[in-house]
């Protein structure tokens, strides 16, 4: 399920975080620059940890949780956070809350359907994600998992006949130079790797993954567009649609298994920090992301591939040749790139004759920015450093 930022504007790619408005004008800057500098921690930590504590939950010796009740958790976690924010929202009157999600829900039936589909994409999203770290290095699955940006650029121009810049396609043609070097690498070898993984599952997971995020980011933003919904009742919607396509998955993939040995077989402290972390993390994002440009976005999507790089090697043993160092600085270099402003872009453009700003949505001259989109998976979550998804929102 995507997390939907609180504020007047909401999209998602994926299991991400869409980011609310930009500061007040007349914000003091030392206070500004602080919270900053919060968001970039807060991004850099939660990005990384998420893979890195699923990774570690499915390499841990003993029984194996399953994958998809932890996916339907954390939809359901999601769900009742978003319930206890409209609570809040009405005052704590409950008549209030129940007429007011009978209309939103049942009498606007159609929009609710309407978020059937990515919520249906987030979902498989979430429990390919699980296949896909099980099966790759942390560090690996890090650098692989960026090609989302690719995928949602892509459906971004295909679905919404957005144009990209020179320097944006250069950066995404960078960006799949860098992951088809880490995958090299990982086919040659890269070192010592469990009996019980399979490298080929785990890249056709991610690629999955990526193409579902993308997809579901660029259609999610086609239909919420001239929505009236709240941001925590689209959030409640994709949870309520989330839950029960995860009860049907489990039930397809795991159901005679789960109904033999229990819902929560397997489930220890770092399995539930791993539920907990997909089910809070995205909102928890979608608070502090209002204060991060997108410099900043690109700077944390680059300190966390690089801290989940260090953390694998400390964790799981993992090794870094020349190939994969290589191609990880080619994937942080294109993010990088790729967030950078228009003013900046310009700059480069003049002293480089292949750039003309990557900035996908350009603003005029003087005036103030939009308000601004971002994504992070996965799920929800992840997700929020994909290309920025403009769509306004009105606020119930």
């Amino acid at each position: 399920m995507a997390a939907v930022g609180a504020g007047g504007s909401t999209a998602a790619a994926g299991p991400g975080v869409v980011s609310v408005g930009a500061l007040e004008p007349g914000t003091a800057s030392a206070a500004h620059r602080r919270l900053k500098y919060i968001s970039l921690a807060v991004l850099v930590v939660q990005n990384a940890s998420l893979i890195l504590s699923i990774r570690y939950a499915r390499t841990l010796p003993g029984d194996r949780f399953f994958a998809t009740t932890a996916v339907v958790m954390a939809e359901v976690l999601k769900g009742v956070t978003c319930l206890l924010l409209l609570f809040a929202q009405k005052r704590g009157n409950l008549k209030h809350l129940v007429l007011f999600l009978h209309e939103a829900v049942l009498v606007q039936y159609v929009d609710t359907l309407k978020l059937a589909v990515p919520s249906l994409i987030y979902t498989l999203q979430n429990n390919l994600q699980y296949v896909a770290i099980s099966n790759l290095p942390a560090a690996t699955f890090q650098v692989t998992y960026q090609l989302k940006i690719l995928t949602t650029a892509l459906f971004s121009v295909l679905m919404l006949n957005r144009s990209l810049s020179r320097l944006q396609w250069a950066s995404l043609l960078l960006l799949f130079t860098g992951v088809a070097i880490v995958q090299a690498q990982q086919a040659g070898g890269g070192g010592p790797r469990p009996l019980d993984q399979n490298p080929g599952a785990g890249l056709a997971a991610v690629v999955a993954s990526c193409l579902s995020s993308g997809f579901a980011g660029v259609y999610f933003e086609k239909i919420l567009k001239g929505s009236s919904g709240s941001v925590w009742l689209r959030n409640l919607q994709l949870g309520l649609f989330g839950t029960a396509l995860g009860l049907v998955g489990l039930w397809w993939a795991e159901g005679t298994a789960v109904a033999h040995r229990g819902f929560f077989f397997g489930y220890t402290p770092a399995v539930w920090g791993v539920v907990l972390n997909q089910a809070f993390g995205g909102l928890l994002v979608a608070v502090v992301v209002k204060y991060a440009d997108n410099i900043l976005k690109g700077f944390a999507t680059s300190l966390s591939i690089v801290l989940s790089t260090v953390a694998s090697i400390r964790l799981f043993g993992f090794h870094v040749d020349p190939l994969f160092a290589l191609g990880a600085g080619l994937v942080i270099g294109a993010v990088y790139l790729y967030s950078l402003p228009r003013g900046t872009a310009k700059a480069i453009a003049s002293t480089s004759a292949s750039a003309s700003g990557p900035c996908m949505y350009q603003q005029p001259p003087g005036q103030p920015p939009p308000p601004q989109l971002s994504a992070h998976h996965g799920d929800l979550i992840t997700e929020p450093f994909l290309p920025k998804l403009l769509t306004k929102v009105k606020g119930s």
